[in-house]
């Protein structure tokens, strides 16, 4: 059974006292910390980094939909208060539920419910993006991270020009960025799409939509140009002879 490590923001005593008693007979609910206003919930909520709050909605000076507004990462909300014209609101925020003061066990108990419906289909939902995204070809909208060093990026690889292959790396063009991978080009050739992605030599791979012109080169290959320019000339990538009847073949009339 998974454990839900929650905290508890309100800024009356004895009502945190009582929704933590209430909460003891929930085995999956662990509470690891409490506070009685919505800056001490944000340093708790930063301490213990928690699946769940139980957060009251009128609080001195931060009311909880002010405090979840300045948290960067919002965990699960279940709000617990005594007032009612705040509901709409709540799940505005995306809230997993609204609970009136007194608690209701049965009505906490359906909130919990949720929760564990909402990780369920939550955890279901990134498998299937991992395994589906996996197994199929990549295409020219799917978006990819790209970590150089201390750089990090994340492009479409609409925006992708070509792949060159340099030593055990592969470096990769979009805009001015060049950063290096530390994979092998046919790595590259087996997950992208040979509809827009093609094989030009033994070092390239260019992206068909990035192409500007072609024309006939030495020994049977060809030369194609680049919607791209450097200091005012067109980038060229040559197509290998035997690679050049694959291109005059995929798209030929």
């Amino acid at each position: 059974m998974k454990e839900f490590k929650s905290v508890v923001i309100d800024d009356e005593r004895l009502a945190r006292e009582e929704l933590k008693s209430v909460l003891s007979e929930f085995p999956e609910i662990t509470v690891v910390g409490e506070a009685q206003n919505g800056e001490e919930g944000i340093e708790l909520i930063k301490k213990t980094d928690p699946d769940l709050i139980f957060l009251d909605v009128n609080m001195p000076e931060l009311s909880g939909f002010d405090m979840l507004k300045k948290l960067e990462s919002i965990p699960h909300v279940i709000f617990i208060t005594a007032y009612d014209e705040y509901a709409l609101k709540a799940f505005e925020v995306n809230a997993l539920d609204y609970i009136l003061k007194p608690i209701d066990p049965e009505r906490l108990s359906e909130a919990i419910e949720k929760l564990k419906e909402r990780e369920e289909s939550e955890f279901e939902s990134a498998a299937d993006i991992r395994t589906s995204r996996k197994d199929r070809m990549l295409t020219t909208t799917d978006k990819v991270f790209i970590k150089d060093g201390e750089k990090c990026f994340f492009v479409e690889l609409s925006k992708v020009r070509m792949l060159e292959s340099d030593g055990n790396y592969v470096k990769v063009y979009f805009g001015k960025n060049r950063p290096l991978i530390l994979r092998s080009l046919n790595s590259f050739e087996s997950r992208l799409d040979p509809e827009h992605f093609f094989r030009a030599n033994r070092k390239f791979i260019i992206n068909l939509d990035w192409i500007d012109s072609v024309e006939n080169w030495f020994n049977g290959g060809l030369r194609v140009e680049l919607k791209h320019e450097i200091e005012g000339k067109k980038e060229t990538v040559d197509i290998s002879r035997r690679q050049a009847i694959r291109f005059r073949e995929l798209l030929s009339l």
